[in-house]
């Protein structure tokens, strides 16, 4: 039940609107709790991911708010009285969508929180392979002078060079406004997008085969799903140039990783700039960390103090919103609003 309160458009629930949190690592919540504060929520941290205790723990929950740990169908099931599960940051590869919409939950994300940051990664993660930074480093440090023509793969210049942006969303147009001033010719490759928006963004809309074959670096900025998973495996990466690098601050699975590794020891691409792994934290013996001319960073390129205060402010205001009979701003599953429990708590 929720009773008016004396603010205009807000309500104020006569029992607490309990939020759980599944997982966190996160030093303060005090961004969450400052928001949750206006609808007199009661904030809960659940006391493991062990799933027995993890099912427990959100049993009673009215609102879920989930970082890493995987919300599957069982654990949905667990959730009698949830309204809305909110995914800490882009991805919502994490949650059973058909689960929640099965159950009438809704699922959102937070998509815009980090995008400067994630573009900004990328675009440093494909200049510092390109320009063999860590090589230059590490040679200096061991005691080598290097001169320039002794780094392999050689050097190109970059102006004139292109970069194919594989989805052309937030990100992918914040990255093409990056590479366009340092003289790239920019390809995207998105399905959902039209000939008109890519030209907007300062790119040229093309069909994946060719961006792969005329692209020298490939980003991609895709969400994780059925049709996106492995997008760029051996195949796909038999098609680049010789002399091509892949950036990748998507999702982890995008990438057929092993087949990259492959890739970089044959010397069938040049390097790589990879922030997302299939597996985190990355395993000591993967062979991505032995690879030639790769950079790898342990998915950061979202952080900044002022993208973690957002992201954890808007997750908040989507349980705001839901406790207040609205629907979330991002919603990802749309096709749960016929049977979303929110509509009998409106």
């Amino acid at each position: 039940m929720v009773e008016e309160d004396a603010a205009p458009g807000t309500k104020q629930w006569c029992m607490p609107f309990v939020v759980v949190i599944t997982d966190s690592s996160y030093l303060t919540l005090e961004p969450e709790e400052r928001v949750l504060r206006q609808i007199g929520a009661e904030l809960r941290v659940a006391p493991s991911v062990e799933p027995t205790q993890l099912r427990r723990a959100v049993a009673d929950a009215d609102a879920v708010m989930s970082q890493t740990a995987p919300n599957d169908g069982d654990l949905i099931r667990a959730m009698s009285r949830c309204l809305v599960i909110v995914r800490y940051g882009v991805g919502f590869d994490t949650v059973d969508l058909a689960a929640a919409t099965e159950a009438g939950i809704c699922v959102a994300n937070v998509p815009d929180y980090g995008t400067q940051e994630v573009a900004l990664h990328a675009i440093t993660l494909l200049l510092t392979v390109h320009r063999r930074i860590t090589q230059y480093d590490a040679n200096l440090r061991a005691g080598r002078w290097m001169r320039g023509p002794d780094v392999v793969p050689p050097i190109h210049r970059l102006h004139g060079r292109t970069l194919g942006i594989v989805g052309l969303g937030r990100i992918g147009k914040a990255l093409a406004s990056y590479a366009v001033p340092f003289g790239l010719r920019v390809l995207a490759y998105d399905p959902y997008i039209t000939r008109n928006a890519a030209i907007e963004a300062g790119a040229v809309l093309v069909d994946y085969p060719t961006l792969l074959r005329q692209s020298d670096f490939v980003s991609l900025h895709t969400p994780l799903n059925e049709e996106t998973h492995h997008l760029l495996g051996d195949p796909e990466l038999r098609l680049m140039k010789p002399d091509a690098v892949v950036v990748n601050t998507a999702r982890g699975r995008v990438v057929d990783t092993t087949a990259l590794a492959k890739a970089l020891r044959e010397g069938r691409i040049a390097g790589a700039g990879i922030d997302v792994f299939e597996g985190e934290p990355l395993a000591a013996d993967h062979p991505l960390r032995t690879g030639p001319n790769i950079v790898l960073t342990p998915h950061v390129a979202w952080y900044s103090e002022e993208s973690q205060v957002a992201l954890k402010r808007s997750a908040a205001e989507e349980v705001v919103r839901v406790a207040q009979g609205e629907w979330p701003r991002s919603l990802v599953n749309p096709e749960v609003r016929p049977k979303a429990r929110l509509q009998s708590r409106r």
